[in-house]
């Protein structure tokens, strides 16, 4: 017998919607290859991965309070695309265990760094990207939770992604997404150095559009995205060229330096853009199949 008929349109809206993310990260990484002037980096975090590290007892940021919101004491947590450790450390003195997932090597060694500075002992790290990571942790379910945080947006294969984020959890998945990704922060400067509007990366709309499209129930608690600071202009820069994909002393380089004078500002201590990206942070969670 085939698939019923209500199923069938099911399994095809979510393979159209599927299909529509993975274009358009194709589309995204096709354009950055298109203008990249600087030379890609085997590791893309290697000259960044500090910027990822976060003090695991803080207690301002509301996404991360969302998320201890859902841990339970006795927990495994599987922190996908774990980085430096800026929600798998906090998480792991709250919860039994947690492995982190990470292929990056400069974000592994910076967050083996913070487990020892901290004292913490309760995280396992793999070293491979998703979703072949999953084999090696043994047969699934392997935690009790599964989260990715701002981890998918450039994820061409979102489906296989997924399937296994869910086959690796007993409980409960979680997404920590923005409305728009968090790349985005360097699209005004891409009319400006490029002469193009940057290809926008699927992100938190599209995720829930795909979810429901699969079947799922996900539901979706919104917290304030704050700007991201930098200790001086010229790390907000880099961090911005990283971006953009421009060398410093090209002719985008010096564009881009223009265009920044008149765009950056001090706040709370550290240096941010004057405008900085709208939005929200969705912390999304659904029951997998």
């Amino acid at each position: 017998m085939g698939m019923p008929r209500a199923t069938a349109a099911a399994a095809a809206d979510a393979a159209r919607l599927e299909d529509a993310w993975a274009a358009r990260v194709r589309a995204n990484r096709e354009q950055a290859e298109r203008v990249r002037e600087d030379e890609p980096r085997s590791d893309f975090y290697a000259p960044v991965s500090a910027l990822f590290v976060a003090d695991p007892r803080r207690t301002t940021e509301p996404a991360l309070e969302a998320l201890l919101r859902l841990a339970r004491p006795e927990d495994t947590w599987l922190d996908v695309g774990a980085g430096a450790g800026r929600y798998a450390l906090p998480l792991a003195l709250h919860v039994a265990r947690v492995i982190a997932v990470e292929p990056s090597v400069s974000m592994r060694n910076a967050l083996r760094t913070g487990l020892a500075e901290h004292g913490i002992v309760n995280v396992r790290i793999v070293g491979e990207p998703w979703p072949g990571a999953l084999e090696p942790l043994g047969p699934p379910p392997v935690a009790d939770v599964a989260l990715i945080a701002h981890v998918g947006y450039d994820i061409e294969a979102i489906g296989p992604f997924l399937d296994a984020l869910e086959a690796a959890t007993r409980r409960e998945c979680v997404a920590m997404l923005t409305d728009r990704s968090p790349a985005s922060v360097a699209d005004p400067f891409w009319p400006l150095v490029h002469g193009e509007e940057r290809v926008p990366l699927p992100a938190l709309p599209e995720l829930l559009e795909v979810l429901r499209a699969r079947g799922r129930s996900p539901s979706v608690t919104r917290v304030p995205r704050p700007p991201r600071t930098f200790d001086s202009v010229e790390a907000l820069a880099a961090f911005l060229r990283r971006q953009l994909f421009i060398a410093e002393d090209g002719e985008k380089g010096i564009r881009f330096r223009v265009a920044l004078a008149d765009r950056v500002a001090e706040r709370d201590g550290g240096w941010t853009l004057a405008d900085p990206p709208a939005g929200e942070i969705g912390i999304v969670t659904w029951h997998p199949r």
